[in-house]
């Protein structure tokens, strides 16, 4: 929720649209516990969104993991990395702002140039974007000549531009599955890396780099988190190799978004993965019993209504995603080729 002084001005003829706004958003989030007035204190914000990416030609693409508000209050599309990265290349809009993290922005642009691509603020970190730089995957390329490089999504462009082809939780197993070599380098998620050893029998070299969200899931956690034996559980790539094997299913959020479309009215289910996605599911799908993971990505929730109103209002350079050409077109390739699966 947005609690900040300074607020959009609403026209007294505009009241009882804003009051329209507000019932839509009660609509939306009471199932997970919003309030009437918590939904008016962020209506002028929504209303007043949705008004300027109208008047200004923007989609907003938002990731799953964002906050319930800009999910279910101003978002165009949501949906995983991958989704997303489709989904802006099939838009016939040419501007898009973007709620998720840099790195994700930065696919979207790269993928698509001539588009103007916003983010509400540079400077969404993540620890596995973090862990690497291209130099370093320009010296695991010379340790290990002739290996592929997959790419996991969480990754700057200038990283993407040195590996062979990128990939998302929900595609990894298939592009690894796919290459004809034995041995593969699988950067930045050493977690995920292991992981899609075991269950594809691949060498895989990986890199020492985690996601700090899905990290911190131990197993004494992961018990804690059980409240009936009989709920289902399905785990993220990300998550430890020993939560993996403690699990009924594994999968990224697409898989784990198809299994709550199926899902039997009444069934409990524990996503083990950041708990924005869950808080989606149990709107989308109010007959399945979701539990609450509790696992935040503080990188994911720094942004905010407040944030995405300035930067269609009154965008500065820190919201614009530029990236070298050169690097771009590097990085085109392994991109491009992770939407192939």
């Amino acid at each position: 929720m947005v609690v900040v002084e300074e607020t959009p001005e609403i026209r007294s003829e505009e009241f009882g649209l804003l009051e329209e706004e507000v019932d839509r958003l009660f609509t939306k989030l009471n199932p997970l516990g919003w309030t009437k007035n918590a939904c008016e204190s962020i209506a002028p914000f929504t209303y007043r969104i949705n008004q300027l990416k109208k008047e200004r030609g923007f989609k907003i693409l938002a990731h799953s993991y964002q906050t319930a508000d800009i999910v279910f209050g101003i978002a165009d599309i949501v949906g995983d990395s991958l989704a997303l990265a489709k989904k802006a290349t099939e838009i016939k809009e040419k501007r898009i702002l973007f709620c998720g993290v840099d790195f994700m922005a930065e696919s979207v642009k790269i993928l698509n140039p001539e588009k103007l691509i916003l983010v509400p603020a540079i400077g969404r970190d993540c620890t596995l974007a973090d862990s690497i730089t291209s130099e370093d995957v320009r010296k695991l390329k010379e340790e290990y000549p002739g290996t592929p490089v997959v790419c996991y999504v969480n990754t700057s462009a200038d990283v993407k531009a040195e590996s062979d082809i990128c990939c998302t939780s929900a595609n990894a197993r298939k592009i690894v599955d796919s290459l004809e070599e034995d041995t593969v380098i699988f950067i930045p998620d050493e977690n995920m890396g292991n992981n899609l050893s075991k269950i594809t029998g691949k060498k895989i070299i990986t890199w020492p780099g985690s996601c700090r969200t899905h990290n911190a899931l131990s197993i004494k956690r992961l018990e804690q988190l059980i409240l009936d034996e009989n709920t289902k559980t399905l785990a993220h790539f990300e998550c430890r190799p020993e939560i993996i094997e403690s699990v009924d299913g594994i999968g990224g959020t697409g898989d784990m978004h198809r299994y709550a479309a199926k899902a039997p009215k009444d069934e409990k289910v524990l996503f083990l993965t950041e708990q924005g996605f869950i808080d989606r599911m149990k709107v989308e799908y109010p007959d399945v019993q979701f539990e609450d993971s509790k696992m935040i990505c503080i990188s994911m929730k720094r942004n905010d209504l407040f944030s995405i109103w300035k930067a269609l209002e009154k965008p500065t350079d820190d919201n614009v995603i530029e990236l070298d050409e050169e690097v771009r077109k590097k990085a085109y390739r392994a991109v491009s080729n992770m939407l192939k699966y």
